[in-house]
C-alpha cells in the first residue's frame, strides 16, 4: 500500500460509497440537505471534510460541507493560526 492508498483509505469506509454521486453537487446551497444528512451518518466525516480543505476542492458536498462552509472554515482557521 502506497502512502497516496493509505492517505485514502478512509473512503472505503464512507457513507456515501453506491450512492449516485449528484446528490453531492447540488445546484445551490440550499439543495444540500440530502448530501449533508448522509455525511451526518459517516463514520469517516471527518476525514472527508479535511482532505477536500486540504486539496481546495471547489465544488459538491464534502465531510458534510459544502464549498461556501468549507471557505469560511478555512478562512477561520488562518485566523486564528
Amino acid at each position: 500500500m502506497t502512502a497516496l492508498d493509505f492517505a485514502l483509505a478512509w473512503r472505503k469506509r464512507a457513507a456515501c460509497r453506491g450512492i449516485d454521486p449528484e446528490v453531492f453537487f447540488p445546484v445551490s446551497d440550499e439543495e444540500a440537505e440530502e448530501a449533508k444528512a448522509i455525511c451526518a451518518m459517516c463514520p469517516v466525516r471527518q476525514a472527508c471534510l479535511e482532505h477536500a480543505l486540504a486539496n481546495r476542492e471547489r465544488e459538491g458536498v464534502w465531510g458534510g460541507a459544502t464549498e461556501r462552509e468549507r471557505r469560511r472554515i478555512l478562512r477561520q482557521r488562518r485566523k486564528s493560526a
